[in-house]
C-alpha cells in the first residue's frame, strides 16, 4: 500500500460532559489544567465561570455544559479544563473548556467521520463538525470556530 493510499485521520482530544463523548483537534488544546475557580467577573454571561491565571495570560474559563445548552458543570475530582487556542476568521481566541473528564488523545480517520445527524427539523447543530461512531457509542466532534463566532449559536459568543 503506497503512502497515498493511506486514508487521512485527524487527532483529536476526547473528553466527556455527563455521559456523553465529545472531541476536539488536538492541535487548538495548549494544554490540560486541573479545576480551579477563577476570579469572578462581574456582568458576565452564565457559561463565564470567571477568569485563571494561565501562564501569565488571563484566560476566561467558560462552562462547556451551559454553552452547549446543558446543566451546569459540577466539580469533581476528575474536571479538568483544556486550554484552546482558537483561530477565528479576525483573532486568536484563547479559552479554558472545563470539561468533566478528559480520556485520550485519538486519531480518526476521514472516513469515519459523519455529518451532523439530520432530524428533520432545525436545530443547534451548527457547533458540531461530525459525529463518529465507537463500540461505546458515538463521539460528538466540536466546531470550535462555529461555537465561538458571535450568533453561531443564538447568543453572545464573546466569551
Amino acid at each position: 500500500m503506497n503512502a497515498l493510499a493511506k486514508p487521512r485521520e485527524a487527532q483529536f482530544v476526547t473528553f466527556s460532559l455527563g455521559a456523553e463523548v465529545f472531541a476536539v483537534p488536538v492541535e487548538a488544546v495548549r494544554e490540560i489544567l486541573d479545576h480551579e475557580d477563577g476570579f469572578q467577573l462581574p456582568h458576565g454571561p452564565d457559561h463565564l465561570l470567571g477568569l485563571r491565571d494561565v501562564r501569565g495570560q488571563g484566560v476566561p474559563i467558560i462552562d462547556l455544559r451551559l454553552k452547549l445548552g446543558m446543566s451546569r458543570t459540577q466539580k469533581t475530582p476528575h474536571t479538568r479544563i483544556l486550554v484552546m487556542d482558537i483561530a477565528l476568521p479576525d483573532r486568536l481566541l484563547t479559552v479554558g473548556l472545563v470539561a468533566d473528564r478528559v480520556f485520550e488523545v485519538v486519531p480518526f480517520p476521514s472516513e469515519a467521520i459523519d455529518h451532523a445527524p439530520d432530524i428533520g427539523a432545525a436545530w443547534q447543530s451548527d457547533y458540531i463538525s461530525g459525529v463518529v461512531r465507537r463500540d461505546t457509542g458515538f463521539v460528538v466532534i466540536i466546531d470550535l470556530v462555529r461555537l465561538f463566532t458571535p450568533g453561531a449559536r443564538g447568543d453572545d459568543a464573546h466569551a
